[in-house]
């Protein structure tokens, strides 16, 4: 069974090449972070858990779809994965964890608040937090798959209600990647122009993911065959982890309970 949506990139395919690296480079910023026992909240695939693994002392990975968890718990078989939905995390103890993880997942959540609360429950006194979102001053188009997309200081200010330790970062791109933003850009700016009843704004979330699917892949494939060389090139050293800044592609927060 695939589970691949646009929104949950490939590593197989040519066209997700450039999503698939900024969302895996996360994991190699987060690496110097990473101790003890670790959790991360919403493993998907399992895109990062090689690069977790090589600093941590116990790995639990909580995941909603269970032939994700089955599958990977084949695979690394010393570690612990749970199928469900959250928050809250259901069976977990308090101060559970010296490191969680947790990369575009937030967004996805529909009390963000509890969230939050949770994450510092399970975590250890001095146990930190590292979180990635999509910073929404860069989103191109409205996401169907997300409940909202922050700010950095809306961000902040989330975590500040349950954390006095945060520090805001980010994750950007060298010119390899500003170029394929750019492009994008201009490409989502061709297909908007072609929704004359405004659907973008009107169509409730579960009827928008059809056009949304189908017309993201159309456009990640274009770009794709445009620019082949491009797309395909694009690798995890192209991104950085800088300041936080309002042209950051995502925003990148550490927390330390």
């Amino acid at each position: 069974m695939s589970i691949y949506t646009t929104e949950i990139t490939s590593d197989k395919l040519i066209s997700d090449n450039p999503l698939h690296n900024r969302l895996l480079s996360a994991y190699v910023f987060a690496e110097k972070f990473i101790s003890g026992d670790v959790i991360e909240l919403g493993c998907g695939e399992g895109r990062g858990i090689d690069i977790i693994l090589k600093q941590s002392k116990s790995f639990t990975a909580i995941d909603k779809i269970s032939e994700v968890t089955d599958k990977l718990s084949k695979k690394y078989s010393d570690e612990t994965f749970i199928s469900s939905s959250f928050p809250p995390f259901k069976n977990i103890n308090d101060n559970s964890f010296d490191t969680l993880i947790s990369f575009q997942v937030i967004e996805h959540i529909y009390n963000d608040k509890l969230f939050i609360e949770e994450i510092y429950r399970i975590l250890r006194p001095g146990g930190k937090a590292l979180i990635s979102t999509p910073n929404i001053k860069m989103t191109l188009t409205r996401n169907p798959w997300h409940i909202r997309e922050y700010t950095s200081k809306q961000l902040e200010d989330l975590a500040s209600k349950n954390f006095n330790k945060i520090i805001m970062k980010g994750i950007s791109g060298n010119n390899k990647v500003k170029k394929y933003y750019d492009d994008n850009k201009k490409s989502v700016e061709k297909f908007k122009r072609l929704d004359f009843l405004n659907l973008e704004k009107h169509l409730p979330n579960f009827l928008y993911k059809i056009p949304y699917e189908f017309l993201n892949r159309i456009n990640r494939n274009k770009l794709s065959e445009k620019n082949k060389s491009l797309v395909s090139s694009i690798s995890t050293n192209d991104y950085l982890l800088k300041n936080d800044h309002p042209e950051n592609l995502d925003l990148f927060l550490i927390l330390e309970k």
